[in-house]
């Protein structure tokens, strides 16, 4: 494995992996139902392949994620970098609402430790900007844990630019967590640039386009009934088909390299600078072990012209969330 550094000397391996669909039932479903003995040997396998980075946060499941990641890494956690998130009110497993309050920072944060079963949180964000808490105020709060030992590194994700450079000169910001992939590139726009000049680490979301761009679905028929990308708009029966032809781009560069669509959209991130760290999710050994083997694939620039041809920034038909999701990120 190789290994990468976020801000602040934040040293990960270059392929993390996203927990969240790892759980067995819960809110956010992709495709068919959890082994989770299969998510826990999924995890260790990761392990054993050099993975240091793991992503979860209190909202998967809801709770459950960090749960079932807290009991895979007993007696393996020496090494490990654990991100999880916080940022949203609950009633029981309900969510009703986003809370950027250093007091909702708090109770998510001793929630989440006893959870995972660790005494310090690696990498805590806050997973939703709230645009009634000042973004100083949030990550003010979010320090004074970091100064109880409660946290290492801060980070946010999904802030938009004007909050980013306002918690920047507030606080040291180790990381931004936001989707970016082959088909979703607005950060590139402004948000890497600041990222940059301020020393903050980037992590992709969705780095595989929620799956999409590893080429396995050419039809919305193909999900399952209760499966989250079912309302997902570049999914739709209208988008669906005009996408198709990035991942047919992609699928032309992963013959030619003899390597996998999805090691060909992570290594696409991985080359946009060394500063990003995507994390794909995964609830399965073969396909984790695919991701992570995109760490040692290096594209030319023919590869990069063909894709870039077929994915120019905006080029993808449809939003990547509904309304209600896109209300909700670039606070």
């Amino acid at each position: 494995m190789k290994y990468r550094t976020l801000g602040h000397g934040l040293q990960v391996s270059a392929i993390g992996i996203g927990c969240m669909p790892m759980i067995k039932g819960g809110n956010i479903l992709y495709g068919d139902n959890v082994d989770l003995d299969e998510s826990t040997r999924t995890i260790h396998r990761a392990i054993d392949l050099g993975v240091t980075f793991f992503d979860t946060a209190e909202i998967y499941g809801p709770f459950a994620n960090e749960e079932l990641l807290g009991q895979a890494i007993k007696g393996k956690r020496e090494g490990l970098v654990i991100a999880t998130k916080f940022g949203f009110q609950f009633d029981g497993k309900r969510i009703t609402g986003v809370d950027g309050s250093p007091a909702n920072a708090r109770r998510a944060c001793e929630g989440s430790l006893q959870r995972l079963g660790i005494d310090t949180i690696d990498l805590f964000y806050q997973h939703r900007v709230d645009p009634s808490v000042p973004i100083e105020e949030t990550v003010g709060g979010m320090m004074e844990l970091v100064r109880e030992g409660k946290v290492r590194h801060i980070a946010l994700s999904e802030a938009g630019p004007d909050t980013l450079r306002r918690a920047a000169r507030a606080a040291p910001i180790t990381a931004l967590q936001s989707e970016y992939s082959i088909w979703e590139r607005d950060v590139e726009e402004e948000i890497l640039g600041i990222c940059r000049e301020n020393g903050i680490g980037f992590v992709p979301y969705s780095p595989l386009g929620r799956g999409f761009l590893a080429g396995t679905i050419r039809s919305r028929d193909e999900l399952p009934e209760h499966d989250w990308r079912r309302g997902d708009p570049r999914y739709s029966d209208e988008n669906l088909p005009a996408n198709l032809a990035i991942v047919d781009a992609i699928a032309g560069v992963a013959a030619k390299r003899g390597v996998s669509n999805a090691q060909v959209a992570l290594a696409w991130l991985l080359a946009q600078g060394d500063d990003i760290v995507p994390i794909p999710g995964t609830k399965r050994r073969a396909t984790m072990e695919d991701s992570v083997a995109a760490a040692d694939v290096t594209l030319t620039a023919d590869d990069l012209a063909a894709i870039e041809a077929a994915a120019p920034r905006g080029g993808t038909s449809g939003p990547r969330y509904g309304e209600q999701g896109m209300r909700m990120v670039r606070i």
